[in-house]
């Protein structure tokens, strides 16, 4: 008889879900994935661009409930495909009502699905997107570190807003830059494996006023659901973990990371 899995804790704070990939969810309907969210108390969901086969999907999900938002990027492993076109399409809906964010954007240099220039010229052309239309940015790097602090450290003064280093799992060394810079870090159910003390090494680095909350779902299911699609709403055992690794109450870590995202994405609430 298989153990049974912990039921899904439901906090009196709402949480917000600053990372998933909606249109990539394949395990049930969208209509019941979204009533799932809203019984765990996931007060918003930001569902992330990552391809221009994708730009338009995320927009039209961000239509679907007034809590759903969307961002307008290219991911580096498309890097290849990006074009004076689709930058256009990014520049034209970066400032759309419900998009709240430039991204998925950086460099990943351990799958190297795009050469490595042309991922650098694609990240600053985002960037620089970023700037004109004064968006946060949501950043992926991988293997990368060195590469990403020197591209970053070219736009520290015209990015006036930071934004997010989601799913991080790079060294102390991007930590530290990107937590003096005044970045957030993205932590999800990584933290919750086994093998992942060196992510955990960086929560505890992490003051909690810089930590926000994501799944990347259907990626990195946390514990106690590895296996299955991961979806927004096992968002609280990310919470109740970054609680435990950093030896905070758990009531301060959703309350303080929500509002890191509302600083952070919705800055005007």
């Amino acid at each position: 008889m298989s153990k049974k899995r912990r039921e899904i804790p439901v906090f009196d704070h709402p949480i917000i879900e600053t990372h998933c990939h909606l249109d990539y969810l394949k395990d049930r309907p969208l209509e019941e994935t979204l009533e799932q969210v809203q019984c765990v108390n996931i007060e918003k969901v930001i569902t992330i661009a990552v391809s221009p086969d994708n730009l338009a999907a995320v927009r039209e999900l961000s239509r679907v409930a007034p809590w759903v938002y969307g961002t307008q990027g290219i991911h580096p492993h498309d890097a290849e495909s990006y074009s004076d076109l689709v930058e256009v399409e990014i520049r034209t809906h970066a400032r759309d009502d419900k998009i709240v964010a430039v991204g998925e954007i950086g460099l990943d240099y351990f799958y190297d699905n795009a050469d490595r220039n042309v991922q650098r010229d694609v990240f600053r052309r985002q960037l620089q997107i970023a700037c004109d239309t004064d968006q946060p940015v949501v950043i992926h790097s991988r293997e990368a570190d060195e590469d990403t602090i020197a591209i970053l450290g070219e736009f520290e003064e015209t990015l006036k807003r930071r934004g997010v280093i989601h799913s991080f799992t790079s060294g102390p060394g991007l930590a530290r830059y990107a937590l003096d810079q005044g970045w957030c870090l993205g932590f999800n159910g990584i933290t919750t494996f086994n093998k992942a003390e060196n992510v955990r090494d960086i929560v505890r680095m992490t003051p909690i006023d810089q930590i926000l909350l994501e799944t990347d779902a259907p990626f990195l299911t946390p514990v106690p659901y590895r296996g299955k699609e991961n979806a927004p709403f096992y968002l609280p055992f990310v919470a109740e973990k970054i609680a435990e690794v950093k030896d905070l109450p758990l009531d301060d870590v959703i309350s303080k990371t929500y509002n890191n995202s509302l600083r952070t994405f919705f800055p005007t609430e």
